[in-house]
């Protein structure tokens, strides 16, 4: 059957690491079909909106969507619901891509690029499941008004029901039992919310027990809960005791941008968002847009390149491919393939050329 894979690059060096991914795609799965479409502010200057009803139906339509970034200073003064921003949260909420996983890796080659100590994130290999289309940032009413004695008043209303904590719970656990690291200190699934001061996580905390104690014990898969705040802690005093972390939106968002520079780069980690079965995944590094760099040539393409490893993985059932480009990647660093954001020199495309290399 024929695969459609939409690549919508976006915005800042959004571009820049699509072109070096498709050079990839073109190499590992020829008869794939790849299509463009604009997103993010790329979108509002050529339509007037960050994401039109037509990209969204291409979107639905297709196999899964590789985005390279969106944003940039260009668009601050942008009314919210026409920012960049607004087409990424329209894409992830259209396409119902609840569950996003963003794994953090620390490839031996770079585990002297990372802040911590060598022995505490070589072999890092945890997996953080965030629920993406509730919480805090989807959550109504939401805004800014002026009060009767003139100051204003900022609210956003932090909200979850059992349906949604469940889908994402048993997301986590299909998960975990796959991987099998139940012998980490908190191997298995790690819950986290601050259900000691917030309802929405109390309530968190008790729908993932219930769901646990209902149906998922007899997999055989450990649960812990942890607060936020303490997670924060435990990622930087011992990773390699996480296996499968599983937050809710605000929380997975904060927590795997710290779990990303334990690999040494932001500019390394992939993410995937996911749907139900049969339904396209949104793929994207975590890195940005990076308006400071785009257009020189400096943007680390792997990121961008591993994401698509995650789309063959988990949307394109083409799982020799994607061991493929993990491979590659890997040899790549071994020989010494750095771009600036790693410790070296190489521009977008010479990294680009020494991934090709080993494929």
């Amino acid at each position: 059957m024929s695969q459609t894979l939409l690549l919508l690059p976006g915005d800042g060096i959004g571009p820049e690491v699509i072109e070096q991914t498709v050079r990839v795609a073109e190499k590992v799965a020829p008869d794939l079909n790849l299509e463009y479409g604009a997103v993010g502010g790329a979108s509002y200057d050529e339509y007037g909106t960050p994401l039109t009803e037509d990209t969204l139906n291409r979107a639905k339509a297709s196999s899964a969507v590789l985005m390279g970034a969106v944003g940039g200073p260009k668009w601050d003064g942008v009314e919210r619901q026409h920012r960049p921003e607004a087409g990424l949260l329209g894409l992830r909420k259209g396409l119902d891509t609840y569950a996003n996983l963003r794994p953090a890796l620390c490839f031996s080659a770079l585990a002297d690029a990372s802040a911590l100590k060598r022995e505490l994130v070589e072999g890092l290999d945890i997996l953080i499941v965030r629920e993406l289309v509730g919480g805090v940032y989807f959550g109504q009413p939401k805004g800014i008004e002026t009060l009767p004695d003139g100051t204003r008043r900022g609210f956003d209303n932090a909200e979850y029901s059992t349906p949604e904590i469940h889908r994402i719970t048993r997301v986590a656990f299909d998960i975990a039992k796959g991987r099998g690291n139940f012998g980490r200190k908190w191997g298995g699934v790690c819950s986290v919310e601050k259900s000691n001061v917030m309802d929405s996580g109390l309530l968190w905390k008790q729908e993932v027990q219930a769901l646990y104690d209902a149906e998922l014990k007899d997999m055989g898969v450990p649960l812990h809960h942890m607060l936020a705040d303490a997670c924060a802690m435990q990622l930087v005093r011992e990773p390699k005791g996480f296996d499968v972390i599983l937050a809710d939106n605000l929380f997975g968002d904060i927590l795997s941008d710290e779990a990303s520079m334990l690999t040494g780069s932001i500019g390394m980690l992939p993410s995937a968002s996911l749907s139900d079965a049969g339904k396209p995944g949104l793929y994207e590094p975590v890195h940005g847009s990076a308006p400071d760099i785009a257009g020189q040539g400096k943007a680390n393409p792997a990121a961008a390149i591993l994401s698509f490893e995650m789309a063959l993985r988990w949307s394109l059932n083409r799982s020799d491919a994607a061991d493929e480009i993990t491979r590659a990647v890997g040899q790549a660093l071994e020989k010494g393939a750095r771009t600036g954001d790693i410790g070296g020199s190489m521009s977008t495309s010479q990294m680009g050329d020494a991934i090709l290399a080993e494929l």
